[in-house]
């Protein structure tokens, strides 16, 4: 959690609002995902955990006829009336507010006016979750205002629906969960099926994690994203079964004849993954780091060359990875097509990977990566 964020959010608000009460604080983290890309959405088993890194809210009831939110980093004020809300045309962060406003509407919640201030810390495009930290903060905040009496469940299928009517993205419910369920210095086993997890408490050892955004986004991946969604869909229902989730190798192979080559492929990255995030459970509970940074590798092969969703820049730097005895697993992380790289570095070598691998970049790409590193945190929580 970030104490200076929540200051500097405070600080706005009072600034705002001229407000006497004390608004309500609520800090809720971005997260990672460490192995399990895509299986989200196929019902399958990923591993995210939340990280120090997230969107910080205040807000407060107001007796105005209309609600106010203030995009703390954008500057921009956005007002709106509770009534009639609808998707704006290009709307940008606006859209996931209203959505999580129209969504708790349709869940039969009353939601009365309100005065609010945001702020994140998460790098934009980095695949961190910075719009399901978004939506969390809001749900979170307005169910403790206006006592909705919503379980974390819930308040996290809001979030969802926010997403997917408003901001258009069929997302899978893998980034709220973790954002809300977050535990410090753990990761969570999801199953997206059952949405429970459990948590594993990792010890890194001497490596630590380095997040390397190529601050690239190519502009296939919300087509690509959705097209990766039907595939699987259309695969499973050709198998019989309601997800991949519920795929074997063998299964797939049967109908190998009766789809494309590529569909194959894919549907087989999904088996395949899916597997790898079992594995990556049972290597931490043996203690087996090695094993953990193979998995990584082992998941970017699969998302590069079977799933297709990955992009020069982000071979090229788990290509980097490989190279470096002091890292030990790399892969890209997140829908694709840009964003990030997650690799375990050993702790004593990491600022000097971290200057090579830029430079490496810089001179490949002629535009600069950025690199972070990060910590499994606690979930969505008030913080006053």
């Amino acid at each position: 959690m970030n104490k200076k964020l929540i200051k500097e959010v405070k600080r706005s608000f009072k600034t705002q609002f001229k407000d006497k009460d004390k608004p309500l604080l609520i800090f809720s983290p971005g997260r990672i995902n460490l192995i399990g890309e895509h299986t989200d959405y196929n019902d399958g088993f990923a591993f995210p955990a939340a990280i120090n890194k997230g969107i910080a809210l205040a807000i407060s009831k107001s007796d105005s006829k209309k609600s106010k939110a203030y995009a703390l980093n954008k500057e921009e004020m956005y007002e709106f009336d509770l009534e009639g809300i609808a998707p704006l045309n290009k709307g940008g962060w606006r859209n996931y507010i209203l959505g999580v406003v129209a969504e708790l509407q349709n869940f039969g919640k009353t939601v009365g006016n309100f005065n609010s201030v945001f702020a994140g810390n998460i790098p934009g495009g980095a695949g961190m979750s910075s719009s399901a930290a978004l939506e969390n903060s809001f749900v979170y905040g307005l169910n403790e205002l206006f006592d909705l009496g919503l379980t974390k469940h819930e308040m996290i299928l809001i979030s969802q629906k926010a997403e997917h009517n408003y901001a258009g993205v069929k997302c899978g419910i893998m980034d709220q969960y973790a954002s809300m369920f977050g535990i410090k210095k753990s990761a969570l086993l999801l199953d997206t099926r059952t949405v429970e997890s459990e948590p594993y408490k990792i010890d890194f050892k001497d490596y630590k994690l380095m997040l390397i955004n190529t601050n690239v986004k190519h502009d296939l991946s919300e087509s690509a994203y959705n097209d990766r969604r039907e595939v699987c869909e259309k695969v499973s229902k050709l198998l019989n079964i309601v997800a991949l989730r519920d795929a074997s190798k063998e299964d797939l192979d049967k109908i190998k004849s009766d789809i494309s080559e590529e569909d194959y492929q894919k549907a087989r990255y999904i088996i395949n993954e899916n597997n790898r995030v079992l594995e990556f459970s049972e290597a931490i509970q043996k203690d087996d780091i090695n094993t953990l940074g193979d998995l990584l590798y082992q998941s970017h092969e699969g998302l590069s060359t079977k799933y297709k969703v990955s992009c020069a820049e982000l071979d090229f730097l788990v290509d980097r990875a490989k190279e470096n005895e002091n890292v030990l697993g790399s892969r890209m992380m997140g829908g694709g097509f840009g964003g990030c790289t997650i690799n375990l570095v050993k702790k004593d070598e990491f600022k000097k990977f971290k200057k090579e691998v830029s430079k490496k970049f810089r001179q490949a790409f002629e535009t600069d990566c950025s690199v972070y590193s990060v910590k499994l945190a606690q979930g969505t929580q008030i913080v006053n």
